[in-house]
């Protein structure tokens, strides 16, 4: 069976662009390849963290993951910084990527800013633990989000560069599947805007934690314009906040844009958001449930993730150790 892994990172609560674009595709994909989903706490240390808040999120972030539909029993769920292979390798692919390729990373430049040089090493390098996450389980499939891509084929340049220096057919070419009607979900107060845990508007996302009445009060006030829903989705495609909350309907809904709009072309804002919110918290409201369970027993949780972090660490040693055999490292143990 092919092997799919991808996470997320444990800052801030997780929203329903995360749910849209990622969580409940996971939830499908678990059912056709061998499933490895991660909580990448080491990658949340690009930025600073409250060490307490960082173990809640982390927490937080599992429970999201099992209350959306992963099944602790037939994926493997932990946090990154369990397995230490994961930093291991990420050296050693470091050692095959040349700086060239790191430069052409447009993610880093936009978050490092004009300060470039005030950026840390964390955050320049990043692409390149992103690459050692994926290729220390030989995973064959990642999904992942359109500002993830380019990350992805970074990843399949040094498996390639490192296959290519020993003559070795190791490591994979991982695919990059981008999945689902709402790939890019988009802000609430600005439809051009990616819906973001960084916004500094709550009302600018729904976080997965919302109760009912925060869902309907957060769609009730994202912005639109004063125009009825159109008919055709060219004509919708004009308006960036109009199309973001047809797109949301659409795939809470599980149908497209268009059967959407073949049902409220022509009516206001108003009947289609009491729609929006009725379907939202249809939803979303069973997943904020059973997240709020699960993070009353966090006991729970962290043998959820002990028992995943023993699986994927066996898999991480096991091929870690073969690398070490090709390229010429002594294992003395």
């Amino acid at each position: 069976m092919d092997r799919i892994f991808s996470g997320m990172q444990p800052t801030r609560q997780l929203h329903l662009g995360n749910y849209l674009g990622a969580l409940r595709n996971w939830v499908a994909l678990q059912d056709r390849f061998e499933s490895i989903f991660c909580i990448v706490d080491l990658h949340a240390l690009t930025l600073p963290q409250d060490p307490a808040v960082l173990l809640s999120n982390t927490r937080e972030v599992a429970a999201a993951y099992i209350a959306a539909g992963i099944d602790p029993e037939r994926c493997v769920i932990f946090n990154q910084s369990a397995v230490a292979q994961h930093a291991e390798l990420s050296w050693i692919l470091s050692c095959h990527a040349p700086l060239g390729w790191l430069n052409r990373m447009t993610q880093f430049k936009d978050k490092a800013g004009k300060h470039r040089e005030n950026a840390v090493l964390g955050l320049y390098a990043y692409p390149v633990l992103m690459a050692a996450d994926i290729l220390i389980y030989k995973a064959t499939h990642v999904p992942v989000g359109e500002d993830q891509k380019q990350h992805l084929e970074l990843a399949r340049d040094i498996a390639g560069a490192f296959n290519r220096h020993y003559a070795v057919d190791y490591f994979p070419q991982p695919e990059p599947q981008i999945l689902g009607e709402a790939t890019r979900v988009m802000s609430l107060r600005d439809g051009t805007k990616k819906m973001s845990k960084s916004d500094e508007s709550d009302y600018s996302r729904i976080n997965l934690t919302d109760d009912a009445d925060a869902i309907a009060q957060k769609i009730r006030k994202a912005k639109t314009d004063p125009e009825p829903l159109p008919d055709t989705l060219e004509a919708l495609e004009k308006r960036p906040e109009a199309d973001n909350l047809v797109t949301i309907y659409a795939a809470l809904e599980g149908s497209g844009r268009q059967q959407a709009l073949d049902r409220f072309a022509g009516q206001t804002f108003s009947t289609f958001k009491s729609a929006l919110v009725d379907l939202s918290v249809a939803r979303l409201g069973p997943i904020t449930a059973e997240m709020r369970r699960l993070m009353s027993d966090p006991a729970e949780i962290d043998r959820i993730l002990r028992r995943g972090a023993d699986k994927a660490g066996d898999m991480a040693a096991r091929h870690l150790g073969e690398l070490k055999d090709i390229i010429g490292l002594l294992r003395l143990r």
